[in-house]
């Protein structure tokens, strides 16, 4: 008596089958990570426009820090102004073009929401925005030291205070100056944006 065995054919998946399943994982991780990173370049697009604003507000205060005196003599007339100073007037530069430069980034940042998951635009404005962040504190830092000995003056350098009789000069270009230092913490925030979202690529 012969032994009867009985086999189960189980039709195995063929390699292409299994091919087809597989990159859907993968397209499920694509899919996260591109609205990740189209939600940090929504934000990116947004925070852009408080830095354009504080350094706006930064070169307009600076550049309108006029005051004359209303005492003068016949031969002498007591005025301060921005162009007095040559560090005053590299601020206005310094903070106009920072203002140029965030109207001029908008289109690329643009790009990196239409199209998230693209590294070269990302990466461009990293290199841009930390470059520019040192542009801003350069003109913020050099102009802060001027207002700093314009408010105390310096004994060793018989440099006298001025803010006691251009008080309006002083407030102005003190503000423009803490203008500058926000537009400053901003880049930074952007600079680590664009970092956190190269990082998801």
């Amino acid at each position: 008596m012969k032994n009867e065995s009985t086999f189960i054919d189980v039709p195995a998946e063929s390699s292409s089958a299994m091919k087809g399943k597989a990159p859907l994982i993968g397209v499920a991780k694509d899919n996260t990570t591109s609205g990740y990173n189209r939600g940090l370049s929504i934000f990116d697009f947004l925070l852009r426009l408080a830095p354009l604003i504080a350094a706006s507000v930064a070169a307009g205060t600076m550049f309108t820090s006029d005051e004359t005196l209303p005492f003068f003599t016949q031969f002498l007339q007591f005025q301060a102004g921005y162009d007095d100073l040559p560090t005053f007037q590299f601020f206005v530069i310094a903070m106009s073009m920072v203002a140029g430069y965030i109207v001029l980034s908008l289109p690329i940042s643009v790009v990196t929401i239409v199209r998230p998951l693209a590294t070269a635009p990302r990466l461009l404005l990293l290199v841009l925005d930390t470059a520019i962040m040192g542009l801003t504190m350069a003109a913020a830092s050099s102009a802060a030291a001027i207002s700093y000995v314009a408010h105390n003056g310096n004994q060793n350098t018989n440099w006298l205070p001025i803010c006691q009789q251009f008080g309006d000069f002083c407030q102005k270009t003190s503000g423009a100056v803490v203008s500058s230092f926000v537009a400053v913490v901003f880049f930074m925030i952007l600079i680590v944006l664009s970092g956190v979202a190269l990082k998801r690529h």
